[in-house]
């Protein structure tokens, strides 16, 4: 993400901002950073996911929520849009806008060149001080591959991952299961570099 020249930006301010912005920001410690655009596949992926989501929890006690739904959390500060949002029971909201969440249950990111490095590192960080939130899941773009991040009892974070088209991601916090085919449903990869293969 990379920093907009603006002064220090209460969280009141980035609100109102925000509100009649027409691309979306995350905003920490006084500071807002805009958000970058999602390829094809990053889109694809996440309505796969999106679908699959709705269809198994429909009716249940668990919600599933769109990369339009801002999530803060409280204990960083940090505002940001997940690419998909699980909420499940009741849902809590920001005390300074009624339109963000703060107890997500599941969060997925589809990462992207620009912010898999960010994802993996100082966001995962930030996610991890949700004291409700049960798992993490990060679907890549460039292959098959997902990476699920489960918490124990004992607050460990136990990493799933795998690449097998034939498997499924398993949530059982939530009460469903993703096939990876069904993840990458008419999703293209890019073509390998034959000169990284040969490398």
């Amino acid at each position: 993400m990379s920093a907009l020249p603006m002064p220090f930006v209460t969280p009141e301010e980035y609100l109102e901002s925000e509100r009649a912005a027409e691309t979306k920001h995350e905003y920490l410690d006084g500071q807002v950073f805009a958000m970058a655009g999602a390829s094809l596949e990053h889109n694809q992926i996440t309505h796969n996911i999106g679908g699959q989501l709705y269809l198994q929890l429909r009716g249940g006690r668990c919600r599933s929520f769109s990369a339009d739904l801002r999530v803060k959390i409280e204990e960083t500060g940090l505002y940001t849009y997940p690419d998909l949002v699980v909420v499940c029971g009741e849902i809590r909201r920001d005390s300074l806008d009624p339109n963000t969440v703060v107890n997500p249950t599941l969060i997925i990111e589809v990462l992207s060149p620009s912010t898999e490095d960010y994802d993996r590192g100082r966001k995962f960080m930030h996610y991890r001080r949700i004291a409700g939130l049960t798992d993490y899941v990060m679907v890549s773009q460039e292959k098959p591959w997902v990476e699920h991040f489960n918490r124990q009892p004992d607050g460990r974070w136990v990493l799933t991952e795998t690449g097998d088209m034939e498997d499924r991601v398993a949530l059982p916090s939530i009460g469903a299961e993703i096939r990876l085919t069904d993840i990458y449903e008419n999703v293209e990869f890019p073509a390998e570099d034959p000169e990284r293969r040969a490398g």
